[in-house]
């Protein structure tokens, strides 16, 4: 797996050259636990990421396994980093939630942030289905993962979803480079958190930052 970093392999390609199932790729991406995003609604994976992810797992083989952290909202996200969005396109409603992100003490370079989160999304949609989608990167330049969250008054009807449903709800998660696990852990909780339609109702009805962040941090 050392060609061109910006190749893109497929579940097949994965699970070849990792020597398992194809179905065991799919659930690992499903869950989380493999980095991938999907393009319209296939799977696909970035094989420097892929190769990332390999040497990490590697190198961690010979210790104990690294008990899951648990997920804190309060520690990851503030009021002030709760927006709601007047934009009807991905495109604007991505550059301005990572504004947003980028004035976080964590992101040393707010630009840097906007851009590669820009990057991400047109090689991959972060869409999940259900109105939600979940723009994410890990950069050198960050401290430690953190989070802003985007309420969307209007549809997006330019992302790429799989359940056709427009995306509404932004959850933007930005993490140190060597926050591989954490960072996982994160997407995997915030996917499953937001498969509530309760709390998706309840978000788009907010009204205000605080009732937002309320509803996201109510254990």
């Amino acid at each position: 797996m050392e060609e061109d970093a910006f190749s893109i392999m497929t579940i097949e390609e994965v699970a070849t050259a990792l020597r398992v199932s194809e179905r065991t790729v799919y659930d690992w991406a499903q869950k989380g636990e493999i980095p991938a995003g999907k393009i319209g609604t296939v799977w696909r994976f970035k094989k420097s990421e892929i190769q990332k992810w390999v040497d990490e797992k590697l190198s961690n083989a010979p210790k104990a396994a690294e008990a899951p952290q648990r997920i804190l909202v309060r520690n990851i996200l503030s009021p002030d980093r709760i927006v709601f969005i007047d934009h009807a396109t991905k495109h604007d409603a991505l550059v301005e939630l990572a504004g947003n992100l980028g004035t976080a003490p964590q992101i040393k370079d707010e630009q840097e942030l906007v851009r590669e989160i820009i990057k991400r999304e047109e090689l991959m949609s972060t869409a999940i289905g259900r109105g939600i989608a979940i723009p994410h990167v890990r950069l050198a330049s960050i401290t430690d993962l953190v989070m802003s969250v985007g309420i969307c008054r209007n549809e997006l009807l330019d992302f790429q979803t799989i359940d056709d449903t427009p995306v509404r709800l932004l959850i933007m998660i930005a993490a140190a480079s060597n926050q591989h696990s954490y960072y996982l852990q994160t997407l995997s909780f915030f996917s499953s958190k937001l498969k509530q339609k309760e709390i998706r109702d309840k978000l788009l009805e907010s009204t205000d930052a605080t009732e937002a962040y309320e509803i996201l941090t109510n254990e």
